[in-house]
């Protein structure tokens, strides 16, 4: 091949800039706002690492000094949410703080930081019920301003019902603290009182609030009352499409099975947490959970004897907390209470069943769905 002449080499160089100018007009850099949805739809899909570093990138183009701007806040809120997904508190009760000195009353974009610094928040107790108190404010303040509009109430609609929701859940929030960490206030159950009746009054349609009323009469000794609160809260939603927005997020759900094994509805606990390990076979809490509410059903079946009854539900039962524990051990889970009880429960079902074989798994399984139907019927 012949060489290229110098004059030949400085137009070919003139040439290959022109080229790479054209090909950086043809692709400008990504605007904050596309990286902000870039960051949300990659939070969405379960890459909250990757949605760390468009988050940062749109932040640095929205605030590229060190002077505080509205113009950041998306960014800042988003990168808090990103922060919980990825396990770190700390970094995003930082972006939800910073969020809220620039928007102290939430004028600019809303309740949600407010919300989640009422979870996140160290000191819990009366600080996380002041934040919930002002996510409140502002969600009441937003749906007093839409209702104003001369916007159709059809078109408004959605909106409503989603800052309603919303507020029912932070009602129901402050009524947990009162069950928990400011249960010795002398007015902490007329406070979950007054909570969860306002939330069933904004949201009577909701699951959460008859599911947090069921948590208040449980811790009553109200039996009956937090089992007519479950079955009403269930039935909101359990004969629902899977992708009905109606129906409780997975967290929402394992809180439901615990309850509803606190309130001796076994069965249906065991429905819920079928359902939700169809969702996510990873879930080591309701592994856990399942195992345990069917050692329960099985200990009901101890008065009547009857080894053909019991012995399906304990092989079942130590098939649950198997997997739970192989998960617990894969995936390095570190609530060494759940592990113990699992280790106990297990146990104590090999010394009356022995330990798993393989051989004996799709037959028990179907020799417990028919105890546990036989149950359901009354049989």
């Amino acid at each position: 091949m012949a060489k290229t002449k110098p004059q030949d080499r400085a137009r070919k160089a003139k040439k290959d800039a022109k080229n790479v100018a054209a090909d950086g007009a043809k692709k400008p850099k990504a605007s904050p706002e596309a990286l902000l949805v870039q960051a949300a739809t990659l939070l969405q899909t379960s890459q909250p690492d990757e949605a760390l570093v468009a988050a940062r990138r749109a932040l640095n183009l929205l605030q590229p000094t060190s002077e505080p701007t509205v113009a950041a806040l998306p960014a800042l809120n988003l990168l808090g949410e990103i922060n919980v997904e990825l396990g770190d508190p700390d970094s995003a009760r930082e972006a939800f703080l910073a969020a809220i000195a620039l928007d102290t009353e939430g004028a600019h974009d809303g309740a949600e930081k407010f919300l989640w610094l009422a979870q996140l928040n160290e000191e819990g107790g009366a600080e996380s019920v002041r934040w919930f108190e002002k996510g409140v404010e502002v969600l009441k303040r937003e749906i007093s301003e839409l209702e104003g509009t001369i916007v159709k109430k059809v078109e408004i609609a959605d909106a409503l019902d989603e800052k309603k929701q919303k507020i029912a859940n932070a009602l129901c929030g402050i009524a947990e603290v009162y069950m928990t960490d400011l249960s010795w206030e002398t007015d902490a159950e007329a406070r979950c009182e007054a909570a969860v009746t306002e939330a069933l009054l904004v949201a009577p349609e909701s699951p959460e609030p008859l599911q947090t009323l069921a948590s208040i009469r449980i811790s009553q000794l109200r039996l009956d009352d937090a089992k007519a609160a479950l079955t009403r809260s269930m039935a909101l939603w359990t004969d629902s499409e899977p992708d009905d927005p109606t129906i409780p997020d997975y967290s929402t759900r394992i809180s439901l099975s615990r309850l509803l094994m606190e309130a001796e509805m076994e069965d249906e606990a065991i429905e819920v947490l079928e359902r939700l390990i169809g969702e996510n076979d990873e879930s080591i809490e309701a592994w856990y959970l399942g195992g345990w509410c069917l050692h329960l059903i099985a200990e009901k079946q101890k008065a009547s004897n009857d080894m053909e009854r019991i012995t399906p539900l304990l092989r079942a039962s130590r098939d649950w907390l198997e997997n739970c524990l192989k998960l617990y051990a894969a995936f390095e889970y570190e609530d060494e209470r759940l592990k113990a009880h699992a280790d106990e429960l297990l146990k104590a079902i090999t010394g009356v069943v022995g330990p798993s074989t393989g051989d004996e798994e799709d037959e028990d399984w179907e020799d417990a769905d028919e105890v546990d139907d036989a149950e359901m019927d009354g049989t």
